[in-house]
């Protein structure tokens, strides 16, 4: 069985007056995302309750990956737009699957 996969959220809050541009920005960079190699999965979720409130959930495939994502134009351009448009700095938790495995991904 492999479990390696790292997988990250990412914890973020909007302003209020952002969060449709913040949501067009941030599909735009996980649609790019998900082409990566190293990257499994790159879901965007929003609150149902609140909805200035978001996280990403990142699988990366390797430790490396996570660095290479960030060197990415998509990426780059991603940090840049949005980094006016959140209430708080983003705040981020690494987690490793344990189920299903990895091909599961």
């Amino acid at each position: 069985m492999s479990h390696s996969l790292l997988v990250v959220h990412v914890q973020v809050h909007v302003k209020q007056e952002h969060v449709d541009a913040f949501h067009q920005a941030t599909l735009a960079n996980a649609r790019e995302s998900v082409k990566e190699p190293g990257i499994a999965r790159f879901d965007v979720l929003q609150d149902a309750e609140d909805p200035t409130r978001f996280v990403l959930v990142e699988a990366y495939r390797t430790p490396q990956a996570p660095a290479a994502h960030k060197e990415t134009a998509h990426y780059l351009t991603w940090r840049d737009t949005v980094a006016p448009m959140m209430s708080e700095p983003r705040t981020s938790r690494k987690f490793v699957n344990r189920f299903p495995e990895d091909a599961g991904w």
